[in-house]
């Protein structure tokens, strides 16, 4: 501890980095029991910009939002695939005065004694919960309370740094520090809005689960002002902030949405480069957190000009596109028909796009191929994508007019996983939105799609395995013939005991057996014993949804070819069919005559002998639901 607050900086930040592997370390909460109290207020103090630091940000405070920003301030970007499963992002760390995107000697991405604080805090938090509190709140109060804005900044950034390993101890405070914050938004320091909107990001979630008016609306309209800061990296802060909040939110913005959408759209017309590609992905989560409350005229006619002004404007080779494009993608899926309008022209300029880097690839040689040109096809196929699943029918008119099928075969083929990944999600929309122009190549698709049920690329897997569902609900009986090319990889990959194994590839894989076993009854049943069990453990816990309702249909259908095929397995069935909240009727009435069929098998005395056995709030259930 000593030497972490050597003033030798080197000496100071080798030293705090100890605490960070020490939290990697099992025994870590026992080390340093005794030691905690003393060691969070160094860290706290490390938490403060040096003198050195100071100097280095000078200037950082001053208006600069009509500043041309310098094209080595942009950071390359990389086009994120899509994928067909709900999946549940863990928070990273931010650091609060990271600049990503600027060149590696600026101050902004130096390692230092402040950040490494910062990230030891909040490793440790994580490992003592609210026990650090005790030792950390008479300092952080010192911090917020000070009149020196380093020292406030710092106690700002303590704030943020707890809040997740702290935050049932933070409960009881943060109806105080809410305010403080929001009033924080509009210091006079950037430094210190900058720290602030990553701070209230981090307590988002709380924030909107209370009141609207006491919290929520003021903290909207202060934010959204700091949106359009005139400072850049109050910009960027402000912009990151109001996206974490927007997934939070989700449709408690409508209320909100003109206001929320005037000054995003003023923002394109305020912002330098750098941000802008920012707003981009600001304007994406607003989409993908309200949904079809965003296809309104009025709206449409204010956000959609900019961004169809921007699409034109650059090149087929511009990496902005990448953003952009993604951006596209999921307001198409939230504006469903009211992207029509925008959408033959953006249609053929994605097919030309896929078009024009699978010639440029296979013209390269390996060497020369970077992961650039392989993000244009996965951003164009992500918003073909966004496209058919919004418009859905109405996309069969861009369908007939280009090549698509083709180069999607040969995207299907592609040696970058990502590719692949994104191809099977197209596919899987088209085939639900015009399945009879995917038809003709489905006898090529479906083996591209066995071979990638790989489940060591849990997202190519996943939509590989969700491609496969989508295919044979149109299928129908036609699916038999390639059953044998996937099904045993199916049966292995529900079968997965691995701890590590991820919920969506067991429930992805469950759906699309059951799917299948819709359409073919008398083939899957046979695999019956293979995968009842996983099956059954694995919808138990979803929400009641169509693809739920669909492959319990399939699985009922199974068991009527092959009604022993479950006999050793039958509680793991019970207890899958109790998990319903919302059943349809005729669904109900294929379970009850499932359950009758066996209780006439072997007679009321040894079925009340077998339930018995059943933990007694799965009996009552079945009593209750069933009459069984």
């Amino acid at each position: 501890m000593v030497r972490t607050q050597d003033t030798d900086k080197s000496v100071s930040l080798e030293s705090c980095e100890f605490w960070l592997a020490l939290a990697e370390h099992a025994q870590c909460r026992d080390i340093l029991q005794s030691h905690i109290e003393e060691l969070v207020p160094i860290l706290i103090k490390g938490m403060r910009y040096s003198e050195h630091d100071l100097l280095l940000l000078e200037g950082r405070d001053e208006c600069d939002s009509e500043v041309a920003d310098k094209e080595s301030d942009i950071r390359p970007r990389f086009a994120k695939s899509r994928s067909k499963t709900l999946t549940s992002v863990h928070p990273e760390y931010i650091d609060s005065d990271s600049d990503d995107g600027t060149s590696g000697d600026d101050f902004g991405n130096e390692w230092n004694i402040r950040k490494c604080s910062a990230a030891a805090l909040d490793v440790l938090s994580n490992i003592f919960h609210d026990e650090l509190l005790c030792s950390l709140i008479p300092t952080l109060n010192e911090c917020l309370i000070h009149t020196n804005w380093v020292i406030k900044e710092s106690g700002i950034l303590v704030l943020g740094a707890i809040a997740e390993g702290c935050m049932n101890g933070m409960l009881q405070h943060l109806e105080e520090l809410v305010p403080f914050l929001i009033i924080s938004l509009s210091d006079q320091r950037a430094l210190i809005r900058i720290i602030t909107c990553w701070t209230l990001s981090r307590y988002a979630r709380w924030i909107v689960q209370n009141p609207k008016d006491l919290f929520f609306k003021n903290l909207l309209d202060v934010l959204l002002q700091r949106v359009l800061d005139d400072n850049k990296r109050v910009q960027e802060a402000a912009c990151s902030a109001f996206a974490t909040i927007e997934e939070e939110a989700c449709t408690e913005l409508v209320p909100f949405l003109f206001d929320i959408i005037q000054t995003l759209v003023y923002a394109f017309s305020k912002y330098q480069h750098k941000n802008l590609l920012i707003l981009y992905d600001a304007i994406g989560t607003l989409a993908e957190s309200v949904g079809p409350y965003l296809n309104n005229q009025e709206y449409i006619g204010m956000f959609m000009p900019p961004l169809i002004e921007r699409w034109n404007s650059l090149g087929d080779n511009d990496k902005d596109l990448f953003p952009l494009l993604e951006c596209l993608s999921s307001l198409a899926i939230a504006l469903q028909l009211g992207f029509l309008p925008y959408a033959e022209p953006v249609f053929k300029r994605c097919v030309r796009l896929i078009e024009c880097n699978l010639v440029h690839l296979v013209s390269s040689n390996e060497e020369s191929v970077n992961e650039i040109d392989h993000d244009f096809l996965i951003v164009a196929l992500d918003l073909l994508s966004g496209l058919t699943e919004g418009l859905q029918g109405n996309i069969e008119n861009l369908v007939t007019q280009t090549n698509l099928f083709p180069l999607l075969y040969e995207c299907m083929q592609d040696r970058i996983p990502e590719v692949r990944q994104s191809s099977f999600a197209l596919l899987g929309d088209l085939t639900r939105a015009c399945y009879q122009y995917v038809e003709p190549f489905a006898k090529e698709f479906i083996p591209l799609l066995s071979k990638n049920l790989n489940p060591d690329l849990i997202s190519v897997c996943n939509n590989s395995t969700w491609a496969i569902g989508e295919l044979a609900i149109q299928m129908g009986r036609e699916i038999q013939t390639y059953i044998p090319l996937f099904i045993t990889l199916l049966i292995q990959n529900i079968n997965r005991s691995e701890p590590d194994t991820p919920k969506t590839l067991l429930e992805n894989t469950a759906i699309t057996i059951g799917r299948i076993g819709n359409v073919c009854p008398d083939v899957l049943s046979t695999f019956l014993p293979q995968f009842i069990r996983p099956w059954c453990i694995a919808l138990r816990t979803i929400r009641d949804n169509e693809e739920k309702d669909s492959a319990f249909r399939g699985l009922c259908a199974m068991i009527t070819c092959n009604p022993t095929g479950i006999i050793k397995e039958f509680i793991f069935f019970c207890d899958a069919i109790v998990s319903w909240n919302n059943l349809l009727p005729d669904l109900k009435d294929m379970f009850t005559k499932i359950l009758s069929t066996y209780v006439n098998e072997i007679g009321l005395e040894q079925w009340k002998s077998y339930t018995d056995q059943f933990p007694p709030p799965l009996r009552e259930k079945l009593a209750f639901l069933y009459n069984v």
